[in-house]
């Protein structure tokens, strides 16, 4: 059997396209719109004049957003790009659109570390990556990734070189305590001396409830079913706290291959990338075609929480940003992602780097670049023009 091409673009208008995908049959969206800026580069990015202009923007993305959530999978997910012009309206339109109970994150992403210097106030440094669920109860989402896991956050070593650190086991969060969780609030016995943990007494050991820093009554993460199933994750310690010294019982949390860590809704450049590394990026592979093009880097974050064989779609492709990401994604893991790349034949505007460089059409870029990420990355094109 053949292997299946990683990259697939359709030319053509995104409003006529979508509608001839199959329901249900894309895992992951991810769309940069045009943001309506008043901004012209590849494309037009302004819609409507004054205080119309939201309302004339939000017409223009909201069918666009209902045919994508039909050909969404009940357990896909929807990551838009967006700066402050439309932030605000794009949120309420998810919400009527998604249904805001499916709502997951407003990403805050460090694009411009620098900080754009034009303008009297601040410096702004990030835009918002707006993530919902096609349907939360399904969703595989997994907001984690291998690639933030970093060594050092684990600094004990095992006799057998195994890193790991040390959890408490009470549960710090004061919302679960013996009223909300009363059978989680129950005596352990633990030896200071030995380290050694257990349900019941034995010699040495002292008895430890769990207890907050302020000492009020708190709970266990685990159960006494699973204390007794995994005694050697656990340990007792003498710790100093506010009120002095106490013994307290900790596990054992340990770095292993495949570990991940849960990403936080704060993306720094220095994580996914920038506007300066995305132009890079673009320049290296086809010239500088495209003003701020999307980094690989965060797209490639949005992929790591996910399976490696989703089929990924990006209905305003721009440069070809995540059919990139794609191919170097599965390169990394030996994945089967598929990316869908939809751009419009729009013409590029006259006397633009895309235009001197004999690309005519916004869609043009997106195929010159995925025609390079074939030779280059691998993992095939295959072109429909609609």
């Amino acid at each position: 059997m053949a292997e299946s091409v990683w990259n697939i673009f359709i030319e053509g208008d995104n409003l006529e396209v979508l509608p001839t995908l199959a329901p249900g049959s894309v895992d992951v969206v991810y769309i940069d719109p045009p943001y309506n800026t008043g901004n012209e580069f590849a494309y037009r990015d302004k819609q409507g004049i004054g205080r119309d202009r939201h309302r004339a923007w939000t017409e223009f993305i909201r069918p666009r957003l209902e045919l994508a959530r039909e050909v969404m999978a009940e357990s896909g997910a929807i990551f838009v790009s967006i700066d402050d012009n439309e932030v605000a309206h794009l949120r309420l339109l998810m919400d009527e659109v998604f249904d805001e109970r499916n709502f997951i994150a407003q990403v805050v992403v460090n694009l411009n570390p620098k900080g754009r210097q034009l303008g009297p106030f601040f410096a702004t440094s990030h835009e918002y990556l707006l993530v919902y669920a096609r349907d939360l109860s399904h969703c595989v989402l997994d907001a984690s990734s291998p690639h933030t896991v970093v060594e050092t956050d684990f600094p004990r070593v095992a006799s057998d070189g195994r890193r790991f650190r040390h959890l408490p086991l009470r549960n710090t969060n004061k919302k679960f305590n013996p009223v909300t969780s009363r059978t989680l609030h129950y005596p352990l016995w633990g030896s200071p001396t030995t380290g050694s943990v257990a349900t019941a007494p034995f010699e040495d050991a002292i008895e430890i409830l769990p207890v907050f820093g302020d000492g009020a009554p708190a709970v266990w993460r685990w159960s006494a079913r699973l204390v007794e199933e995994r005694p050697d994750d656990l340990c007792c310690r003498v710790i100093k706290g506010r009120l002095g010294e106490r013994a307290d019982i900790f596990q054992h949390d340990w770095l292993h291959d495949g570990r991940r860590k849960k990403l936080k809704t704060i993306w720094l450049a220095d994580e996914v990338g920038s506007t300066d590394t995305a132009v890079a990026e673009l320049k290296a592979i086809v010239g500088h075609v495209f003003e701020s093009p999307k980094p690989t880097g965060l797209i490639r974050r949005i992929l790591d929480c996910f399976p490696d064989d989703v089929t990924v779609l990006d209905f305003f492709a721009g440069s070809g940003t995540t059919g990139h990401a794609t191919a170097l994604a599965n390169v990394a893991d030996a994945g089967r992602r598929t990316c869908i790349s939809i751009n419009s034949a729009e013409p590029t505007r006259p006397g633009s780097n895309a235009a001197l460089a004999g690309l005519e059409t916004v869609s043009a870029i997106t195929v010159a670049r995925l025609e390079k990420v074939a030779e280059t990355v691998g993992g095939g094109l295959t072109v429909d023009q609609r």
